[in-house]
């Protein structure tokens, strides 16, 4: 039990590195859809998503192959010297190349070319702390990490706050002030990647002490074999970027140009409703990640494993649920402007989606330790693949609906994919009974909540407080030795 109470000590400290920022985020969503409207947040989901994709690029599976390395050579420094050096100069050549092709860039994606260059500069000092932030990780240091993830953060959104709503009323107030030089007008979406630009800077200043402290010996052999490691892990994040936000740059190309920016808009931020499953995975994967490779020799790793899947599948299924039951009330809150609502439609399709995709990020446990991620590579595939197919075919008719229906499809396949080859390369004991009733119970429940008595509330409560009994009398025997056990 030793085991599980650290293992579950860090994942709740990487949650709350996690968690808390996004709860801050939250706000930052409620302030986003209030000061700007329909057609500048789509503009900025646009180039949010692009950023993604080159975030996947400018790690190319670095930070996964860093774990990975970390555990299985002796000499780790010379794990942390390669993977430094590495990451630095791909970063520093790549901003080269995108600050001389910034023009072309701007008039490729349609984004005003200041954006871009603020994103260049955010892309890579987000590259640049990527291996000083797994080191942290590797050395067991989530408090240390926690920390610096939240600062970002506070950093993040205490500039959108000031850049939004009090330099606007500074500069009307005291036009004559020092402060109203700041201020331009129709600049709301160059604030916020200004306010990103600030905070990624201030993250690598506080982490740059890895780079003055580290020895610069570069072993060419095991950079090739990390790269052989993590090439596959790069094609499957580009897959999952497709999955997860190529959706939005394919709405704006394919629905009328007068409202296709809009209709983005209305689409990301009922999409941010889906957070709360992403939070949870998140954090989960955090804390499970280097928990899979240091405890991979074990005897009992399997057994193990399936017992972290099934409490995956039971906390994942009861936040989709009370998600789901509450999502009028939360799009209230976080959404104040009611021309965004009308997207409200595709809300339990992604947090679905965004489940299916937790459980299969909990099973891809067999092609890590395997050293398969090439097959990894090629589930994602599918996945993208998936994606692009169903958006292009969906889009014309359904919009955004289409968008959500290709997601939630290409996640299940994903997770289903990886379920089969894994009893195949690598069979884990998973109770599928409990983890399929579970599942099927709360989305069940959820589908009955949603579609058919919405915003019921004398009927979705008692579905959750069902629910959850459905839990402890399934889990009694494991919570009661847990109880025992602490006693």
């Amino acid at each position: 039990m030793n085991l599980y109470k650290n293992l579950f000590k860090q994942t709740a400290i990487y949650g709350l590195a996690t968690v808390l920022p996004r709860m801050l985020s939250f706000l930052l969503v409620m302030l986003h859809t209030d000061k700007l409207v329909k057609a500048d947040y789509g503009e900025t989901t646009i180039l949010l998503a692009y950023m993604v994709f080159f975030n996947v690029i400018l790690s190319y599976g670095m930070e996964t192959a860093f774990f990975r390395f970390y555990n299985s050579e002796e000499n780790k420094n010379k794990v942390v010297e390669t993977s430094t050096i590495s990451v630095f100069w791909t970063s520093i050549g790549f901003l080269f190349i995108a600050l001389f092709f910034k023009e072309l860039i701007s008039k490729w994606i349609n984004v005003d070319v200041e954006f871009v260059t603020f994103a260049i500069w955010i892309l890579v000092l987000d590259a640049l702390v990527i291996i000083p932030f797994s080191k942290l990780r590797a050395q067991q240091r989530p408090i240390v990490y926690a920390i610096i993830k939240i600062g970002n953060v506070v950093i993040n959104m205490a500039l959108n706050v000031f850049f939004l709503m009090y330099l606007p009323q500074i500069t009307q107030n005291n036009p004559d002030s020092f402060i109203a030089t700041f201020y331009f007008n129709d600049f709301q979406v160059g604030y916020i990647f200004l306010a990103n630009l600030i905070a990624s800077l201030a993250t690598f200043i506080v982490l740059s002490p890895n780079y003055f402290y580290v020895k610069w010996n570069f072993d060419f052999k095991l950079w090739k074999k990390m790269m052989q490691y993590g090439f596959p892990i790069l094609i499957a994040g580009i897959a999952f970027a497709v999955n997860e936000h190529l959706d939005k740059i394919i709405l704006e190309n394919l629905l009328p140009a007068d409202t296709g920016k809009s209709e983005v808009g209305a689409y990301a931020a009922c999409y941010k409703l889906g957070l709360f499953m992403v939070l949870f995975a998140t954090a989960f994967r955090l804390g499970i990640e280097p928990f899979f490779f240091s405890h991979a020799k074990n005897e009992n790793a399997k057994q193990t494993y399936a017992l972290i899947t099934k409490f995956f599948v039971i906390f994942g299924s009861l936040i989709l649920l009370t998600v789901i039951v509450f999502a009028d009330v939360l799009k209230m809150i976080m959404i104040k402007d009611e021309s965004y609502w009308e997207a409200m439609k595709i809300v339990p399709l992604i947090i679905l989606a965004n489940f299916f995709l937790g459980i299969y990020n909990n099973l891809s446990v067999w092609y890590k330790l395997t050293d398969k991620t090439k097959i990894g590579a090629y589930i994602s595939i599918v996945g993208a693949v998936l994606t692009l197919v169903l958006n292009y075919l969906l889009i014309p008719k359904y919009s955004y609906m289409g968008s959500a229906i290709g997601t939630i499809i290409a996640y299940g396949s994903m997770m289903i994919i990886s379920y089969i080859l894994g009893n195949k390369y690598y069979p884990v004991p998973y109770d599928m009974k409990k983890i399929g009733g579970y599942l099927g119970l709360s989305i069940l429940f959820s589908i009955l909540s949603f579609y058919f008595f919405r915003e019921n509330y004398f009927i979705g409560i008692p579905m959750i407080v069902l629910f959850t009994y459905f839990i402890y009398y399934n889990e009694k025997e494991t919570l009661h030795k847990i109880i025992k056990r602490k006693a």
